[in-house]
């Protein structure tokens, strides 16, 4: 029985999505990204199917692509493409999956042995997203705007406006609240409007505002982007720095910081901006602040 590293799924901010069916994007994919999703889903036709996962088998054979930024999505658990998928991933040295269209927690032991993206995008994903999330070999969650609006018989998830709908705004919430409640990722959708890269980057941010660990790509000119949205300016990291500082010479639970009241959820945003610089505390593993 394969085993896996229960260590918390931490690659990101941009996580890329490649056919699978394209071996000869898989590296350029993974280098111009944080992770690389190599999908045997949606992005590749039935008839391709087979092509698909002989392309992961073969590059894999080959030296292949780093296992720990390197992540599979594989076919709805009941469907026979799940079980070929499996099937070919057992030969591989790729133990991070992303379950497309994840509807309850006992999908998830289908797939003991690896770790698990579950990708919420339908009705039943979001419903029972908090029992997904719990289950063990779950280290993260995503959410899916426009396979989620199909499953609910609509026409699209966004407003004339570009903004989503009442119902993904609702069902991003709950993918995140159920995430980060048992203790795991949170992945934002995709922007599927690929040149507005200004629209990409106010949603990129919001991502990162709401607490998003990271954010999925369809396109490579959208990762800079992200990993814009999701690196703090210079004078950001400075006045979080400062924060920190202040609190830890104050030594109290509540004190005031260039005319504010400073608590401890205040203190957590700015350690939470210090990790996003790639800031290492002293010490001690617990960040300044933390009580």
């Amino acid at each position: 029985m394969l085993s896996y590293d229960a260590t918390p799924f931490t690659m990101g901010p941009a996580l890329l999505f490649c056919p699978a069916d394209r071996p000869e994007r898989f590296s350029k994919a993974a280098d111009r990204s944080d992770a690389v999703i190599l999908d045997l889903e949606d992005a590749v036709a039935p008839a391709d199917k087979l092509k698909a996962r002989e392309a992961i088998l073969e590059q894999s054979g080959t030296g292949g692509l780093e296992p720990g930024r390197t992540i599979v999505r594989v076919n709805p658990v009941g469907t026979p493409e799940f079980e070929l998928d499996l099937e070919a991933l057992a030969k591989t040295p790729y133990r991070t999956v992303m379950l497309a269209k994840a509807e309850s927690a006992e999908q998830l032991k289908a797939l003991y042995g690896y770790q698990v993206i579950a990708l919420c995008e339908t009705a039943g994903g979001i419903v029972n997203a908090s029992a997904i999330a719990a289950e063990p070999n779950v280290v993260g969650l995503m959410w899916g705007a426009e396979d989620l609006l199909a499953s609910l018989g609509g026409l699209s998830s966004r407003n004339d406006d570009g903004g989503y709908r009442a119902v993904a705004l609702h069902s991003r919430s709950a993918v995140l609240l159920a995430a980060k409640a048992a203790g795991k990722e949170a992945i934002d959708s995709v922007y599927v409007n690929i040149p507005d890269l200004d629209g990409l980057s106010a949603e990129s941010h919001d991502a990162v505002a709401s607490g998003f660990g990271a954010k999925a790509c369809i396109h490579p000119n959208q990762v800079a982007v992200v990993r814009g949205a999701y690196a703090p300016t210079p004078e950001v990291v400075t006045q979080a720095s400062e924060l920190l500082d202040a609190a830890e010479a104050a030594g109290t639970g509540v004190f005031q910081f260039k005319g504010k009241m400073i608590d401890g959820p205040i203190l957590k945003h700015a350690q939470a901006t210090l990790r996003r610089a790639g800031h290492r505390f002293q010490g001690t593993d617990t960040p300044r602040g933390d009580s």
